[in-house]
């Protein structure tokens, strides 16, 4: 019998990697996406599965349209990846962010357990959790100490997701994934915002990088190969909670460095940081320890640090040359006007 899925956050980076990934596996692929009065479909008509997905809006402030979702989609699984995810904008948004990313979890598992607490459930974490609570690895049993909005609507969320697991019994995991990016990220995080500047320098069409710190290390991976370990996750016996990372962390100091490394020219002569760029509470470090996924999951990272940074920015400059060729496609880039 085809699997049938549910991802909300359908329209995003992680989204639309995991639709393809799940409709490779023969699965019945519902997505739910909040609706714009301008649509944001551009990912899933860039992997070419537009079509092969079945898009129901939602709300996830509105029980009742949650409900109708999981109703007309009879979910074996859901996959919760929808949130107001850009930590920058928490600090400006706190309350929506509460709302959507924290509340927006709660409300889900409570149709799950009402409707079919059977499904099996997998909420989207992150290593945001683990703010400055510590400089080394961190792994499923360090402690969280959140720094951003965003990071406290999340602490939440994981903590609902685990009360429902062990006082209902649905089988509820967490993914404390660590930053993954692709040609699909969005451009307002900085790894793409740097990939995406990059090409345009490389062309001739921009000439500077703005950032805010150059100091902070991440942890960085490739989303393709991570959404696999969201499946394995609700593949298992016994439902648990995972860190995925690549075990290793960069600066973006690094990051700019190696970005235009790919196209031959010296960062420091393109680059500025602003204080304007900076968050009003900073995480300097992360880096995940992925030893648990590892040996219980049999998932570990391919893509490291230079061939990810090196894939977002050859991806970006053959969309700014499809561009000045006067070429018509599914992109982000173009919509966001330059402010050098």
């Amino acid at each position: 019998m085809t699997k049938r899925v549910l991802i909300t956050g359908v329209t995003g980076q992680d989204g639309a990697y995991l639709a393809k990934f799940l409709l490779g596996k023969g699965c019945d692929v519902f997505g739910a996406y909040r609706r714009l009065s301008t649509p944001n479909f551009w990912r899933l008509i860039n992997l070419d599965i537009y079509d092969e997905v079945r898009l129901l809006p939602v709300d996830l402030t509105d029980t009742t349209s949650l409900l109708q979702v999981v109703t007309l989609s009879q979910p074996d699984e859901i996959y919760n990846l929808a949130a107001q995810s850009f930590v920058e904008a928490s600090f400006d948004q706190p309350l929506a962010t509460a709302e959507i990313t924290g509340l927006g979890t709660s409300r889900i598992l409570e149709v799950v357990r009402q409707v079919n607490p059977g499904v099996k459930f997998y909420q989207a974490s992150t290593s945001e959790l683990y703010g400055n609570g510590n400089d080394g690895s961190s792994n499923e049993v360090t402690p969280f100490v959140p720094a951003s909005p965003y990071a406290a609507a999340k602490l939440y969320a994981y903590h609902m997701t685990k009360i429902y697991r062990q006082a209902y019994g649905i089988f509820a995991c967490n993914g404390i994934l660590f930053n993954h990016e692709s040609p699909l990220r969005g451009l307002e995080f900085v790894t793409r915002k740097v990939s995406n500047a990059v090409a345009r320098i490389a062309l001739g069409l921009g000439k500077e990088l703005v950032l805010g710190n150059l100091e902070a290390k991440r942890d960085w991976g490739y989303a393709p190969e991570y959404v696999e370990s969201m499946w394995l996750m609700l593949q298992q016996d016994k439902p648990g909670d995972y860190v995925v990372a690549t075990g290793e962390s960069h600066s973006v100091e690094e990051l700019v460095r190696r970005a235009f490394e790919c196209v031959n020219l010296n960062w420091e002569e393109y680059t500025r940081s602003s204080s304007r760029l900076l968050r009003p509470l900073e995480v300097n470090s992360l880096r995940g320890d992925p030893s648990k996924v590892g040996e219980h999951l049999g998932w570990k990272a391919k893509v490291k640090f230079d061939e990810l940074v090196q894939i977002m920015v050859e991806a970006d400059l053959e969309c700014w040359r499809r561009w000045l060729r006067g070429e018509q496609f599914s992109w982000d880039a173009i919509n966001y006007p330059s402010k050098e």
